[in-house]
């Protein structure tokens, strides 16, 4: 899996375990989320091309840089929103698009609903966010409707993800890298990750509770 990059820090570590807990509340689950992704941020982003220019210090001028390229978040709705607060905070001049999709329980394909989208983005690092990779099918998707509108840069992040995910998106579009926390065991018959962390849907928004 040339294309997989699994995050090891160790407090992506710690919380990721805190998220597995079935006992994790939503407001908790939420603000650990959001915390996770600030520090995937730094990872997934750590060869952006940089600037160099002057600043004037309290006491003097000193040589600083600044981030010259353009960067795009995608989240797929829902559950990818939980990961967006995370990026902004460290990536604050960002812009952010919007896919929706879910998958079809039965027959386990993505179905898509709304699409909105940030101009240029064929100038642009489009950072895909989603905390769950499993089947793979709404991920290859979204990267085929944004290659479609543009895009050229595309980099795909979630928490946790499934070997069957990481296989489909990787035979798909194989110029795309994917980021997780955690490459989890398998999908159970019901396209659940095992072990995963459950709906991270509900679990963001409390639907489950």
């Amino acid at each position: 899996m040339k294309n997989l990059i699994v995050l090891s820090h160790p407090l992506v570590k710690r919380d990721l375990t805190i998220l597995r807990d079935r006992e994790t509340k939503s407001h908790s689950f939420r603000a650990i989320l959001r915390r996770t992704a600030s520090i995937m941020a730094y990872d997934v982003t750590q060869d952006l091309n940089l600037k160099q220019v002057t600043v004037q210090t309290p006491l003097e001028k000193t040589k600083g840089h600044i981030v010259t390229d353009s960067i795009i978040l995608v989240p797929i709705l829902r559950a990818g929103l939980g990961l967006v607060g995370g990026f902004v905070e460290v990536l604050p001049n960002a812009r952010v698009g919007h896919i929706g999709m879910y998958r079809d329980e039965e027959t386990l394909t993505p179905v898509d609903y709304y699409l909105k989208l940030p101009k240029n983005l064929s100038k642009s690092l489009v950072l895909i966010l989603d905390p769950m990779l499993a089947t793979g099918g709404s991920a290859a998707a979204a990267v085929t409707v944004l290659k479609e509108k543009g895009a050229r840069r595309i980099r795909f992040v979630s928490l946790v993800a499934a070997p069957e995910g990481v296989r489909v998106l990787s035979k798909a579009h194989p110029d795309v890298i994917i980021y997780t926390c955690a490459l989890d065991r398998k999908l159970n018959e019901k396209g659940y990750i095992l072990p995963g962390l459950g709906d991270a849907g509900d679990r963001i928004f409390g639907t489950a509770e």
